[in-house]
């Protein structure tokens, strides 16, 4: 099965417990579950919560829709309603904060004092699994180095397949096969091992969010990748390339020399979904809106904000959870412990007190370049909305002296080289009669993207 088709057909440990110490249940969101005594003093939290009107947090909008069907299909609508009225929604059913407006997304997301991201490996309930060695300088500069050499070349293969066929789904034979072959091609996977090491790949990143069938088929991809993995470390640590594989397994981090689970952990907590679902968001964007694409015919520099806006107007990663580290008070509501904050890219990044016509797609807008207190003009130089998979702005220079330039920087750079190859290759690009795309995830949780963009190449 090649790539394309695997996309086609893809479109617990506890935690350890003392014997000698009292039994501490744990709950979902990781805080301790404690009998009388142990800690803390009752219902302080719910307090200010039973203080509402029944009906009062809920009357324009319910906890149901935002894990409904229509939710799922365009959740814009229903995250217009949180924004303008309920900027701070207690969730009862997801048991979670909804955040919805920029400036307290930015504010909770930069808070580090107060609030933790989780690693992935949490929600799979595995957290002694593995290292995750994203930010080891051998990795960052094997990465780097690996996507720059390789992005202009995948993108003209790709094409140059697309060009064989007569025709494509930009989505899926272009978007989606793009971001996985930079990667093959970062860990110099033998070709014939590309397709199946995909399907695994594909069914670890897509079995975190809480559904049970697959969290069950992510935790057999993980040991799959692993088992995989192991007999390729040895050899690249006996003879290392300039591949990622080998700039890890040559790595001795605190704790000993890196190991298969390290590797596959690494990969876990990667982003994936910016690429993919940004490249894939942006021809969207581009092929429905014929003012703003022959902006980017005319000036082709301007492939580089096309991508940027598309961040923006159709973020691909909707929203990111935060947890407080204690109890804290914010937004007129006091968080327990261990409370999750659901930080809503997708309602933030079109928040109108910060964008004019936030609902337009709009290549090279100004509003989006305004410096951010919080961080949405990046220190690296790249304005955006707020983008989750790739991180908060980078605390270092544009042009760092001892380490590549930000994931952020090499994303959108990557994704600007393969739109110029495409419409170098395919000036008429248009979509097919008859096509009506759209922008939908496929599960809750998982990327907001299109999956179908049939197109015709033109001449």
């Amino acid at each position: 099965m090649s790539t394309t088709e695997t996309i086609r057909a893809a479109a617990g440990t506890g935690k350890p417990q003392d014997a000698a110490a009292p039994k501490i249940t744990y709950g979902r969101n990781g805080v301790p579950i404690t009998p009388g005594g142990l800690k803390g003093d009752g219902f302080r939290t719910y307090e200010i919560h039973q203080r509402e009107r029944l009906g009062h947090s809920t009357a324009k909008i319910k906890p149901m829709q935002l894990i409904s069907p229509e939710f799922i299909r365009d959740p814009y609508p229903f995250l217009e309603i949180l924004r303008e009225n309920y900027p701070s929604y207690r969730d009862w059913l997801e048991n979670a904060y909804w955040i919805s407006r920029y400036d307290d997304v930015t504010s909770i997301f930069t808070d580090d004092a107060n609030f933790e991201t989780r690693p992935r490996r949490w929600f799979y309930n595995i957290a002694d699994y593995g290292r995750d060695l994203r930010q080891e300088l051998p990795v960052l500069f094997a990465q780097a180095k690996a996507i720059d050499d390789n992005a202009q070349s995948a993108a003209e293969q790709i094409v140059g397949d697309i060009r064989a066929k007569g025709g494509a789904n930009l989505a899926i034979d272009f978007a989606a096969r793009y971001a996985l072959e930079l990667l093959v091609r970062q860990l110099d996977l033998p070709k014939e091992d590309a397709p199946e090491f995909c399907e695994r790949y594909w069914r670890m990143t897509h079995g975190f969010n809480m559904e049970p069938v697959a969290e069950q088929d992510g935790l057999a991809a993980i040991r799959e990748l692993t088992a995989y993995f192991r007999p390729l470390i040895a050899q690249r640590r006996a003879n290392p390339g300039d591949d990622l594989i080998s700039a890890i397994a040559n790595l001795t981090p605190d704790g000993g020399p890196a190991t298969a689970e390290d590797l596959v952990i690494t990969l876990l907590e990667s982003d994936h979904e910016t690429l993919h679902g940004g490249l894939a968001n942006t021809l969207f964007l581009l092929l429905t809106n014929a003012d703003e694409f022959q902006k980017v015919k005319d000036e082709r520099r301007m492939a580089k904000f096309a991508f940027l806006e598309a961040l923006r107007h159709s973020a691909p990663v909707l929203a990111a959870r935060r947890f407080s580290r204690h109890e804290v008070e914010r937004f007129g509501k006091l968080i327990p412990e261990g409370g999750m904050l659901i930080c809503s890219a997708g309602a933030a990044n079109r928040d109108p007190r910060q964008y004019k016509e936030p609902e337009k797609f709009i290549v090279g807008r100004k509003d989006l370049c305004q410096r951010e207190p919080r961080g949405q003009y990046r220190a690296d130089g790249l304005p955006a909305g707020i983008a989750f998979g790739l991180g908060k702005p980078s605390k270092h220079p544009a042009v760092p002296e001892d380490r590549p330039r930000s994931m952020y920087a090499i994303t959108r750079d990557t994704a600007t080289t393969a739109l110029n190859v495409l419409l170098d290759s395919f000036p008429d690009l248009r979509l097919k009669a008859g096509a009506k795309p759209v922008l939908r995830s496929l599960k809750l949780w998982e990327t907001h993207t299109c999956w179908d963009l049939p197109v015709e190449p033109g001449r």
